[in-house]
């Protein structure tokens, strides 16, 4: 049973966060708005497309926005097979992003679907490199097994197509990987709405990455804040122990002693 919430972190490679929401760069309709996305967030982990990065411009430069005491989550993207997956990490960490990488290996432009059996590979190469490695994968349990027995410090299966908005529509599948997995499930890519992050945590996820939901919103800085309380909210009652669920109904007072009676 939950009884000490300052306790409660969520740990991956060795860290301790706080915070079980991360967040991307992607789709702002300004990068100056970043600062005021994290601060609103809570945030401590963050992705970034190391295409988007140019240590070598002086002006619009994502990273110029991110604080030095967010952890780093470059990703793969763009990489089509495992190949050029490993040689986007290692490019990462030779140009100051440190270790941690989050492997996207996509080689179909339409559905943006991952390649399990390449992020594999990937994640083999990788984590014998000293990468902490955070492979992107469609809800399948046996890629998520086999990607934690190759070392991978967390798992990070699709709620719904990325950047679609549809929430959990993989939840089945979800179920299976937080029930089996023994590393920690970020909950990545589909999420739509903080009320769908919640019930990600509540289904026992250790954490939620939103990009999409919170960029594509009207007011971006105050979605950020409504998917931090989500995913607190969410938190709290897995670990509280959410009430089982009847067929009939059962009165939550006695029926007996009525007036008059």
């Amino acid at each position: 049973m939950h009884t000490n919430n300052s306790s409660d972190t969520l740990t991956i490679g060795g860290r301790s966060f706080d915070s079980r929401l991360l967040i991307g760069t992607g789709k702002y309709p300004s990068d100056e708005m970043i600062p005021d996305i994290i601060t609103a967030s809570g945030s401590q982990i963050i992705t970034v497309a190391l295409r988007r990065v140019d240590f070598r411009a002086t002006t619009d430069n994502v990273m110029h926005h991110i604080p030095d005491s967010m952890q780093l989550l470059p990703n793969t993207s763009g990489a089509r097979n495992a190949e050029e997956a490993v040689r986007i990490a290692r490019l990462a960490r030779a140009t100051g992003c440190g270790n941690w990488i989050k492997i996207e290996v996509i080689p179909d432009n339409l559905h943006l679907l991952p390649d399990g059996h390449q992020t594999l590979l990937a994640t083999e190469t990788l984590v014998k490199d000293g990468f902490v490695v955070l492979p992107y994968i469609n809800a399948d349990p046996v890629v998520a097994r086999q990607l934690e027995d190759a070392g991978a410090s967390a798992v990070m299966p699709l709620g719904a197509p990325i950047g679609t908005n549809q929430g959990l529509t993989t939840r089945e599948m979800l179920h299976i990987i937080i029930d089996t997995i023994n590393v920690p499930v970020v909950v990545d890519a589909g999420i739509g709405k903080p009320s769908q992050a919640c019930d990600a945590m509540e289904m026992g996820a250790d954490a939620c990455l939103v990009n999409t939901a919170i960029a594509s919103a009207g007011d971006p800085v105050a979605m950020a804040g409504a998917f931090a309380a989500a995913i607190r909210a969410g938190r709290e009652a897995c670990l509280s122990g959410t009430g089982s669920v009847g067929i009939q109904a059962t009165a939550s007072s006695p029926l007996t002693g009525f007036l008059y009676e």
